[in-house]
């Protein structure tokens, strides 16, 4: 990196810019005087700063303090971020629904709707499904479709970094589709599409169960489980965006899959039968033999998957989260097996999100975008190679 000289005046603008206005985010409604002080910048520099940063519509000036009002003289003039100067979308796309979380550009959540879909659906239908749980979320919150500044779809699959599905095995029509692409017209700005376990792992780090830890792996479980990692508070993709499939370790060797661990009857589940899922969980509540085997069958799977990133990133801390997250008896296992397979076994807990993780990592995805336009932010969660 060169040596930054004060050469390129206009760098020297949008820096100045962007340390005034991240303060303003982090504040409440402060004067310039707080300003200059935040910053460490000169007051000249601060109040042409923040009269371009009204022209831009990003800033405007805010009512004064109740006891600045009682004070004799003209109160200090205060300015606030306005995060209603745009919108961000948080979008899951799953194999029975679809849900949308819709904030300001402070991330705060307005809004969030959800729909149905069946997991025979199309690829099309499905996107239209999509399209209308947004239009609705935009009709209910009086926000414009023209507001929207970035959008964030979490999906099952292997994504590339143009939003491409190279590969999906839970979503019929879903491998090959470029759904950043297709989304891309509909909403007319950024679209940034991501693995739905990688995005959940962001959500976690966000506001979930891991926001105290930097080194983390979220387990999507299911008969399909997926896992997305942080390392260093940096989300790890792999060379072609395929880390955490552990859905794939089956392949290695080993006949049964998930589906038929599972099973009670010797017919292998069907891998989006939740519900049958739940079953065969209630019924080794209640004490059947054959279900319970069945599940100390699925648990030492999941258990051996887990492991196998466990061990190649030593994360300090693992997140259990998609349907099994809502099923009793699935942390003892875990904790208990890993250790006796991990040398420095993790800690081991359930998301506090449940099934809005998805989503909320997306939208931490759009807000991710938007700092990095607005603020220069390095060194997010999220930013790809």
């Amino acid at each position: 990196m060169g040596r930054l000289t004060g050469g390129d005046p206009s760098l020297l603008r949008r820096i100045n810019s962007a340390v005034v206005l991240h303060s303003l985010r982090g504040a409440d409604s402060p004067t310039l005087t707080d300003l200059t002080r935040i910053t460490g910048l000169s007051r000249p520099t601060v109040e042409g700063v923040v009269e371009g940063l009204i022209e831009a519509g990003l800033v405007v000036e805010a009512g004064p303090d109740e006891g600045e009002v009682r004070r004799q003289g003209r109160p200090a003039r205060r300015f606030r971020f306005r995060a209603e100067a745009g919108h961000l979308l948080g979008v899951e796309i799953g194999a029975h629904r679809i849900a949308a979380l819709l904030s300001g550009l402070d991330g705060r959540i307005i809004g969030a709707g959800s729909r149905e879909v069946s997991e025979q659906a199309s690829a099309d239908d499905r996107l239209e499904r999509v399209r209308a749980v947004v239009a609705d979320l935009l009709r209910r919150t009086g926000v414009p479709r023209s507001s929207l500044r970035a959008v964030g779809v979490g999906s099952p699959g292997i994504v590339e970094a143009d939003g491409t599905v190279r590969l999906s095995t839970a979503l019929p029509g879903w491998t090959g589709l470029p759904l950043g692409e297709r989304l891309r017209r509909s909403f007319r700005c950024p679209v940034l599409v991501e693995n739905d376990a990688n995005a959940a792992a962001v959500a976690e780090h966000w506001k979930g169960s891991a926001t105290d830890s930097d080194d983390i792996v979220f387990v999507l479980a299911g008969l399909s489980p997926g896992a997305g990692s942080l390392i260093g508070g940096r989300l790890h993709r792999g060379y072609g965006g395929a880390a955490g499939e552990i859905g794939a370790l089956h392949l290695l060797g080993r006949d049964d899959t998930p589906e038929k661990l599972l099973s009670t009857t010797g017919e292998p589940l069907h891998p989006l039968d939740e519900q049958a899922v739940a079953d065969v969980f209630a019924l080794a509540r209640d004490g059947d033999e054959g279900a319970r085997a069945a599940v100390d069958r699925f648990n030492t799977r999941l258990v051996h998957d887990v492991a196998a990133l466990v061990l190649a990133l030593d994360p300090e801390l693992v997140v259990i989260g998609g349907w099994a997250a809502g099923l009793d008896g699935v942390l003892p296992p875990l904790r208990d097996e890993l250790s006796r397979y991990c040398l420095r076994p993790p800690r081991v807990t359930l998301s506090l999100l449940g099934e809005a993780a998805v989503a909320t990592g997306a939208l931490r995805l759009a807000l991710d975008h938007v700092e990095e336009q607005l603020f220069a932010v390095e060194g997010t969660v999220t930013a790809r190679r």
